[in-house]
């Protein structure tokens, strides 16, 4: 089947899963508290990062481009990413292939974060799920590139909200699909946020040391 006539996979697939749905959802409540901020807030620090709260804003967008592009050729690469160009504008800054024109001001900031996400939504919703892509962490299918950037969206507007001084709790649900998708050794837990958090490194859990390094496993199971 081509990828001109192909629909929604999402009824195919199983309750559990990570949907084109649920990436969307998190972009557009991410941009929704982000909009809180106060225009002179971006250059503060971002949480726990080494970067400012706009320099994050820039790489989540270009976390969710770079994972629509890995879906777009009709074989996507297997061993490799797409191609583009990834670079930084300062040293110690994140390397992107996307940038926001400074301006556009936060207002387009977002506006560029919003639209990377609608590409990877888009792309997830429209491919195959037979369809394997390389990510460092594991080939992976549509569903996987959607956790991944439901993941990236969840706990980088953490760092933001962090930053910006803002209030961040997304719903438990989503964090529960991500965490069972992409993080298969994080113990269950009546806080799937909270699971989220220390899985990436940025909070405690009890009875559990706090993780110093972690990677999540992107690869296609079952």
């Amino acid at each position: 089947m081509s990828r001109s006539t192909f629909r929604s996979t999402e009824a195919a697939l199983p309750p559990s899963a990570v949907t084109a749905d649920d990436l969307d959802r998190a972009v557009q409540l991410a941009v929704s508290v982000l909009r809180q901020a106060a225009p002179t807030a971006w250059d503060a620090r971002a949480g726990s990062l080494e970067w400012d709260c706009w320099e994050t804003a820039e790489h989540l967008s270009d976390d969710l481009f770079a994972y629509a592009v890995q879906l777009g050729p009709r074989r996507p690469p297997l061993e490799g990413n797409v191609p583009f160009v990834w670079e930084s504008r300062r040293a110690g800054g994140p390397s992107n292939a996307v940038h926001a024109d400074r301006a556009a001001g936060p207002a387009g900031l977002l506006q560029v974060l919003e639209a990377s996400g609608a590409l990877l939504v888009a792309m997830v919703r429209t491919t195959p799920p037979k369809v394997r892509a390389h990510h460092v962490f594991g080939v992976s299918d549509p569903e996987g590139f959607a956790a991944m950037g439901a993941v990236e969206t969840l706990v980088h507007t953490y760092d933001l909200t962090e930053g910006l001084g803002l209030a961040w709790n997304p719903p438990a649900d989503l964090c529960a699909r991500v965490l069972a998708r992409l993080f298969p050794d994080v113990p269950e837990t009546d806080d799937p946020w909270r699971a989220l958090l220390w899985a990436t490194g940025r909070a405690e859990l009890p009875g559990q040391p706090r993780r110093t390094t972690w990677r999540w496993d992107a690869r296609v199971r079952g």
